[in-house]
């Protein structure tokens, strides 16, 4: 019986692809296929993936520049806590 089953089966895969490929969907992907239109959208692709890595590099950068200035920022604010000197209030009676 199960031999029955795979012999019709068998003798079924010619019919079944002859069927799907004289379909619509067949022959647009064997039109898309000779056109080469997979190769451009693989430049394509490759072209918006340089972007995004330039990109990303980019604001890697942008990152670690801003990193930087916060840290100036905070040394310039610690050092300003420790200055010693008076400082002079708005509405302090002596200014």
């Amino acid at each position: 019986m199960t031999w029955l089953v795979i012999i019709v089966l068998a003798l079924l895969i010619p019919e079944i692809l002859s069927t799907v490929l004289d379909s619509r969907l067949g022959r647009a992907a064997a039109v898309r296929l000779e056109s080469g239109a997979v190769e451009r959208e693989d430049q394509v692709t490759a072209e918006r993936l340089r972007y995004l890595e330039d990109e990303v590099d980019r604001l890697a950068s942008e990152v670690h520049r801003l990193n930087e200035e916060s840290e100036f920022l905070h040394k310039l604010l610690a050092e300003r806590g420790r200055d010693a000197s008076p400082r002079i209030r708005p509405g302090d009676p002596d200014s």
